[in-house]
């Protein structure tokens, strides 16, 4: 059996046998928990992230959820480094819910996001295979009864000059007895033979996801489990009044229908009967508290406050006096819109409960919070819950929910049916692109000033909503009670401009928002380097030169500007007639991006022929992973730059699927080229900052082709597939 192996639990796995099962205990929770917030502590003890079977396999835990970034690959790759395992013998699986042993540094608790999963585990995973690989040696020593300082590791075999040869599983369970060291060495990276490699490391979880045999929540398939559809009202903020189920009893394979606190719950034999039981329910909503405005008045709104100061954000030199000195005086609005993170699985999850234990499976991204949730909705001691995470299709911060209102409905549609009754619970495409947690609707008002051929002022001025307010995150991350995810990369641009300011009103809608793929930066990184582009033009200003001038300060920014312009040959390239092209470069998340995109004009639209890219993230674990999530994030920014949004008709979301919410076709996706840009700065993440240069850098393109620069997105209003 192999760690994909459909048929073997984690439990039957930790169980044992004649291998070393590292992972074989899970610390009390009620305490874990309390602790989850402290400064973490680094647990580097393999006997919680690896398991070495007698067949020779090792097995990483992974503690980040595995939804198509490669984390799986990537610790793995830091792991079998330290180890000086053979690739080939390396296989990942998703670590269960435990905060003390699986925490994400970064978070203090076990979470996979803001592209941290690498970041915060480059130097903990090593030492997890150092450590590991110190204790194989020292069981090996001590069968050959030679010293440990003459035993050598290489490709996952252990030897000595003698002629003594093992492998991994071999010494496995004597090793399980081995002290664990507290401070193992680490390879210099002169040494590297898999971190950093091209062409060495193949993803783990590729071949699977080819060959079918990877497992997903809506593979799951107990005896006497219930499938459960919930019927959430139309607008956010409603509330069940009355319902009639007569109709939907009556629809063979349905078992029974109850209320939740958030709509009605539809169980049945199957996801086709609970769904046609949906349809046949006649409900009446209370709206009295729900959300009623539209997409139009939320821009009337919007865009008034934008026309005044909000809260002071941050602020330098004196940009009043600085405006009123006249110059090229230049005053723009930029508008954003909901976006739903339309990832390729929709929301699911299974919940096993039998009254005094609950078990959860699901490609669940935030395990502490979901695991204190299912826990208070069905009064359980923390330690009566469990979790396993499963892998999932995509993301995009969709499954990181500060809400926890997946947790929630799943434990509210278990207790509901009663115990002994496992229950998968399945949202449709359509619940949730109409489900809210999208990106905020926001507004930019810019305003800067050029004298001379500089640019003297800048400022911005943000109306948006906050994601975290409300949430368990506002007492932890709030700055002067604002949401400093709405505005980062806003107030502190990587510009040197002497006289500036940023401010925000931070407004209060009915609609849920979430993090979306790279959070306020998806939105700050296009104002600001639209702007910047603007601002240059009118200074007469190349816009790479330009750029460089005022980044004396910020060498990774200039030194991935001047990487993609060398990439696409800026100073010398000529652009065919027709076609233009634009630069942008964000940092986001400690990883500095630039691009150069390449684009024409269409009667549908722009047509993007190719982008450029140059990234700088640090040390690059894996390379190829690298550019395949440059790649996957210019596509994603891309489609929902030209075509993505969700409207608001009387409070109620309009698009379902995405004949109505248009996404990047395969024939429409662009040539990309991908520099990494050489670092010895420690490793930061990858799987979001690809998504802010790109909408910018188009928008320059246009404005350089003299179509105009978008102010209101998407670039193409209305467009359907």
């Amino acid at each position: 059996m192999t760690v994909h192996d459909t048929k073997l639990s984690r439990r039957t796995l930790l169980k044992g046998g004649a291998g070393l099962v590292l992972g074989a205990y899970v610390a009390r929770a009620d305490k874990m928990f309390a602790q989850a917030a402290a400064k973490p502590q680094v647990n580097i003890a393999p006997n919680t992230f690896l398991i070495i079977k007698p067949d020779n396999t090792v097995t990483v835990l992974c503690k980040a959820i595995e939804f198509g970034q490669g984390p799986f690959t990537g610790m793995a790759t830091l792991v079998a480094e330290e180890l000086d395992a053979d690739w080939a013998q390396m296989r990942a699986d998703h670590a269960p819910s435990n905060p003390q042993l699986y925490k994400n540094l970064a978070f203090g608790m076990q979470g996979t996001g803001g592209s941290t999963a690498i970041a915060n585990s480059y130097i903990q995973m090593r030492q997890v295979g150092a450590a590991a690989r110190q204790m194989l040696v020292a069981a090996a020593a001590d069968a050959w009864q030679v010293p440990a300082s003459e035993i050598t590791v290489e490709n996952g075999v252990i030897k000595h000059a003698s002629g003594h040869e093992g492998s991994f599983g071999q010494f496995a369970e004597k090793a399980m007895a081995m002290p664990v060291p507290t401070d193992p060495k680490l390879k210099d990276p002169s040494q590297f033979k898999l971190i950093g490699k091209e062409g060495v490391v193949k993803r783990l979880d590729s071949a699977d996801k080819t060959n079918g045999k990877a497992f997903y929540t809506l593979d799951i398939n107990e005896p006497d489990m219930l499938t459960v559809v919930v019927a959430r009202s139309p607008k956010f903020g409603g509330k069940v009044a009355s319902f009639d189920a007569t109709a939907a009893k009556a629809v063979p394979g349905v078992v029974d229908v109850k209320q939740v606190s958030n709509g009605v719950a539809v169980y049945a034999k199957g996801f086709w009967p609970a769904k046609m039981g949906r349809e046949a329910l006649k409900i009446t909503w209370d709206d009295s508290k729900a959300e009623k405005r539209g997409s139009a008045e939320l821009l009337q709104q919007f865009r008034g406050l934008s026309k005044t100061a909000g809260k002071l954000v941050r602020a330098e030199g004196k940009f009043e006096e600085s405006m009123a000195k006249g110059g090229r005086v230049i005053e723009v609005e930029y508008v954003f819109p909901y976006l739903a993170h339309a990832a390729m699985e929709p929301l699911n999850a299974y919940l096993k409960w039998d009254g005094d234990t609950a078990y959860a499976r699901y490609g669940c991204q935030f395990p502490t919070p979901d695991h204190m949730a299912i826990s208070k909705v069905l009064g359980l001691p923390i330690e009566k819950v469990k979790i396993d995470v499963v892998l999932a299709g995509g993301s995009f911060g969709r499954r990181a929910q500060q809400s926890t209102h997946q947790a929630i409905e799943l434990a509210e549609v278990a207790k509901a049916i009663g115990p002994g009754k496992p229950v998968k619970l399945v949202w449709t495409r359509e619940d949730d692109m109409r489900g809210g947690y999208y990106r905020p609707y926001a507004i930019h008002r810019m305003r800067g000033a050029v004298r001379d051929g500089k640019i003297e002022a800048w400022s911005d001025t943000i109306v948006s909503q906050s994601i975290m307010k409300g949430s368990f995150f506002e007492s932890m991350m709030f700055k002067d009670g604002l949401d400093p995810t709405s505005y980062e990369g806003s107030n502190e641009i990587p510009y040197d401009v002497e006289n500036f300011r940023c401010d925000m009103h931070q407004v209060d809608v009915g609609v849920p928002v979430l993090w979306w793929r790279s959070v306020g930066h998806t939105h700050t990184g296009y104002v600001v380097e639209a702007f910047v582009d603007e601002l240059l033009e009118a200074a007469g200003k190349d816009p790479v030169e330009g750029r460089l001038a005022l980044l004396s300060k910020k060498p990774r920014h200039a030194g991935v500007l001047k990487a993609v312009a060398e990439l696409a040959d800026w100073k010398n390239y000529k652009v065919p007639a027709g076609r233009a092209r634009g630069v942008a470069v964000v940092e986001s998340f400690n990883t500095f991006v630039a691009q150069v995109v390449e684009l024409s004009m269409t009667d549908d639209g722009p047509k993007v022929h190719k982008v450029w890219c140059a990234v700088d993230c640090g040390v690059a674990v894996n390379p190829d992973i690298i550019r395949a999530q440059m790649e996957g994030g210019i596509g994603f920014g891309l489609g929902h730059i030209l075509y993505a949004e969700q409207t608001l008709d009387a409070g109620a979301p309009v698009s379902g699927n995405f004949d109505t919410y248009r996404s990047l076709r395969i024939n429409e996706m662009p040539e990309v080229e991908v520099v990494i840009v050489k670092s010895t700065e420690k490793p930061t993440g990858v799987g979001e900052p690809g998504v802010p240069p790109l909408g910018p850098a188009v928008a320059n393109a246009m404005a350089k082709l003299g179509v105009g620069r978008p102010r209101q997105l998407p670039v193409v209003p209305g467009a359907s597939a």
